[in-house]
Formats: C-alpha cells, sequence, structure tokens
C-alpha cells in the first residue's frame, strides 16, 4: 500500500501517522546551490523545532548560500505538506524545508528562489506546470577504480528499449518505481535509454515546485537503492565520450490558477499546425532570447558541454541540442513542440530543478511581457546541414562550453533583475571557479599526446 502521507491539519495528526508507520527520525532537508540534498536527522520528538524555528546549519559549510563563518545560522524551516515516509529507509520521513536566516526567507535558497518566480506567475493568475524527465546511468568500479557500466552484458551499440538490458537491471528499477509511486510520484513507464546503461523512469508532470521537489526525491531514492545494490547511479551529464549522455528535458505549460486542469499554452486553431497558443508562443520567444544564459544554470556543469556538442550522436540519434530553435517534433531542436506544450531539451540531469524551472520562468515572462516572437519554426534534421547553413536559416548554436555560457549570463541583465543580483553573483563566482579549476587541469589525454612529443 502507498506510504504518501495524508494532508496535516496539526503536528500531533502529523506525529501520529509517523508513529502508525514505526518512524523514528525525520530528515529536514533542502539542497544547496547545485541542487545536492542537505540534511539533518531530527527524532520525530522535535518535528515542532522544524516548523517552527527551524532546523539550523551552519550556511557557510554548505555551496552556494552566500554566508560567512561568523553570521548567523541558515535555518531550515519545514513544509508540513512535505512530509513523507521514506520507503527505501526505514525508520526515516524527510520534510522539505525553505531556507531562512535572521527570521526571514534567504535569497540564495533556490527552493525560495523558484517560490518567488511562482509567485510571480500567480499576480497574473497563472501555474506553470513541468514534467522533467531525469535519464540516469547504473555504473560501477572496476579493480582499478576506473568508472564503467554496472551491467557488462550491456554492450549493444544501439541499445535503446533493449529488453533483455530492462530484464537484467529489473531489481534496482522496480524497488525505485514502488518507492517512488508509495511516495506519489505517479510513474507510468520506464526503458532502457539511449547509452549503455542508461535508463529513465517517467512520471506525469505537476506544478513547477512539486515537480522540483520530485526529481530531488527521485535523485535520493536512486542513490541510495543502487548502493544497496552494489551500483553507482549516476545523473552526471556525460560520464562516456562516445555515449549519449544523461538528459532532462523539460516539458511546459501553464494553467489558469483557478482551474489547473486547463492548458493555457494550447489552441487547435494554431495556423502553424503545433496548438500553440500566442500566449505560449511568446512564452517561447523568451526562451529563445535568453538562451545562451539559461545554458548556465540548465547545463550547469564543466561536463554538461560534452553533452551540448554540435554534430551527430555516435549512437545516431540526436537527444541533446546544439542550437537555438523550435520546431514541430523536432529533436534537433532545443525546443521541441508536441502539441499543445513546449518541451526544453537543454537542461541535463545535473540541473538543480529548482533554479533550471525559475529561470526558465523568468525568461518566458519577459517574452509574455514584451510579446517576444520566437521566428519560424525548424522542421528539419540540423544534425544534417552545416554551421553555414544553418546561419543562413538564423539559428545559432548554444555555448559549446560553460566559460561560454558564463560569459553568456554576464551579458543578460534578465536573471540578476528577476532572481536577484547577490543569487546570479554567488552562481557565477562559484561556475568561474568550476571552469578555472577545470581549464587548470592537466587530463591524461594532455599526458598522453604531449609528454614525449616535443
Amino acid at each position: 500500500m502507498p506510504v504518501q502521507a495524508p494532508a496535516f491539519d496539526s503536528v500531533e495528526q502529523a506525529k501520529e501517522y509517523l508513529a502508525a508507520h514505526n518512524v523514528k527520525y525525520v530528515l529536514a532537508q533542502f539542497v544547496d546551490i547545485h541542487g545536492v540534498a542537505k540534511t539533518k536527522s531530527v527524532p520525530v520528538k522535535y518535528l515542532d523545532n522544524i516548523l517552527t524555528a527551524g532546523a539550523g546549519f551552519a550556511g557557510f559549510a554548505v555551496w552556494g548560500l552566500g554566508m560567512e563563518p561568523h553570521g548567523p545560522d541558515y535555518m531550515a524551516v519545514g513544509d508540513l505538506s512535505t512530509l513523507q515516509v521514506l520507503p527505501w529507509q526505514p525508520g526515516y520521513a524527510r520534510i522539505i524545508c525553505n531556507g531562512h536566516v535572521e527570521g526571514k526567507p534567504h535569497a540564495l535558497d533556490t527552493r525560495n528562489v523558484l517560490r518567488e518566480q511562482i509567485t510571480r506567475l500567480a499576480e497574473k493568475g497563472w501555474i506553470i506546470n513541468t514534467g522533467l524527465e531525469p535519464e540516469f546511468m547504473l555504473l560501477g568500479r572496476d579493480a582499478t577504480g576506473s568508472v564503467r557500466v554496472h551491467d557488462s552484458a550491456d554492450t549493444l551499440q544501439k541499445p535503446c528499449y533493449d529488453y533483455k538490458g530492462l530484464c537484467r537491471n529489473a531489481e534496482f528499477l522496480e524497488r525505485l518505481t514502488e518507492s517512488l509511486i508509495d511516495m506519489g510520484i505517479d510513474v507510468y513507464q520506464i526503458d532502457h535509454e539511449d547509452a549503455n546503461g542508461q535508463f529513465e523512469v517517467n512520471y506525469h508532470f505537476s506544478d513547477g515546485l512539486t515537480s522540483a521537489d520530485q526529481l530531488t526525491t527521485v535523485r535520493m531514492a536512486s542513490a541510495e537503492i543502487a548502493r544497496d545494490l552494489g551500483m553507482i547511479c549516476s545523473f552526471m551529464p556525460k560520464p562516456f565520450s562516445n555515449r549519449t549522455g544523461n538528459g532532462m528535458h523539460m516539458h511546459i505549460s501553464m494553467s489558469p490558477v483557478d482551474n489547473p486542469k486547463a492548458n493555457l499554452f494550447n489552441d487547435d486553431t494554431d495556423p502553424l499546425g503545433m496548438g500553440l497558443s500566442k500566449l505560449a508562443y511568446h512564452f517561447m520567444g523568451g526562451l529563445m532570447k535568453h538562451a545562451p544564459a539559461l545554458t548556465a544554470m540548465c547545463a550547469p556543469s564543466v561536463n554538461s558541454y560534452k553533452r551540448l556538442v554540435v554534430g551527430r550522436s555516435l549512437s545516431g540519434s540526436t537527444w541533446a541540442p546544439a542550437y537555438i530553435s523550435f520546431g514541430n517534433n523536432n529533436r534537433t531542436s532545443m525546443l521541441r513542440v508536441p502539441h499543445g506544450r513546449i518541451e526544453m531539451r537543454l537542461p541535463d540531469s545535473a540541473a538543480n530543478p529548482y533554479l533550471a524551472t525559475a529561470a526558465v520562468i523568468a525568461a518566458g515572462l519577459d517574452g509574455i511581457e514584451n510579446e517576444l516572437d520566437p521566428g519560424k519554426p525548424s522542421d528539419f534534421n540540423h544534425y544534417e546541414m552545416s554551421l553555414s547553413e544553418l546561419h543562413e536559416h538564423g539559428i545559432k548554436v548554444l555555448p559549446q562550453n560553460l566559460g561560454e555560457a558564463l560569459d553568456a549570463l554576464d551579458a543578460d541583465r534578465l536573471f540578476e533583475e528577476a532572481l536577484g543580483s547577490h543569487f546570479i553573483r554567488e552562481f557565477k563566482e562559484l561556475k568561474r571557479m568550476e571552469w578555472v579549476e577545470y581549464m587548470r587541469h592537466v587530463s591524461d589525454w594532455e599526458l598522453e599526446r604531449y609528454v614525449d612529443f616535443y
């Protein structure tokens, strides 16, 4: 039976629920600027503290909170509606928290950043709905410590949808799926993806905040279930240079606040035949205009740009975009349009879902408020055209490394205005440091090529 928590009217009711499920500890949970889960384990007796003052953290010890050792504590204040038993961790529940400092929401907590953008939408009478599709790989290490695909039999050149590969990994996939369903995440299909050892668990869309919470839950569950089975579940964008990377396609639509089942992006009279409303086209215009800067937040690691490359995938499939364009069901575009909604193919599985969603809202709202035109759809295979031919169609290339993406974020003032200058400055400083460290690193490739060359 599902163990999803009901809506609680009081903390006493919540404690009764936890006692009925033999829960002794509650994890006060939030994420750092990278989207990595951070927790404190709190005995159930002190649940009240999480809901009032909050669980205290030394904020300077967490990436991206912008705090100093001599400053006040970062207080993670629990959202009671998110209290849930963890099926993969007997005796434990979790509660998702919003960060506060000195009694006020902390501007560098990415869940707070997203909540502010959701409030901007709500003021216009809108809700954003997102469906996130995180891909991951089941890996391990050999006797030398080198990373490899855990399933040694998974060697097909084109393993996408492979029945045998799915069956060999059924124990992990079933445990993960059943855990997510128990937590109210509506999983509707599981498949072997395009790379060896790569899988995807699809679940239905939700409002943007719930989707980001759910993605964090997926990562937490995947990591612990894999570890229990002697595997590594990796959301790294591109573990292997010769295989497809791990994307996190984001399906986007909007609804009226008073009718969450309606789709404001859908218009079956669309003359272009894509089923999009003017509102959706303007939203897409914002995504197109701000795409280079968006890349820094949707593809936030050095490794992300091994996925966003110009040229065909070695498997022959085109799952990652390199070009700023949109098209009708076109998987070679940054924005694919399944009828009546937008699929943004830019984010990868390393993206912080709160930050990526907040940035998408900010860009989309700019498109709506300024009635931006996304241009003409590009309904052709981009990978069969040269860069000069694409240029003739007005199609530009996405940033091809983290440094370029950060330069684009420097040049685009929208995100400082919408997400906060303090937050964007902290994000850029951390990412610049990551980029510099990478550029100074001497790789095995360099040693093999140059150590005895000159």
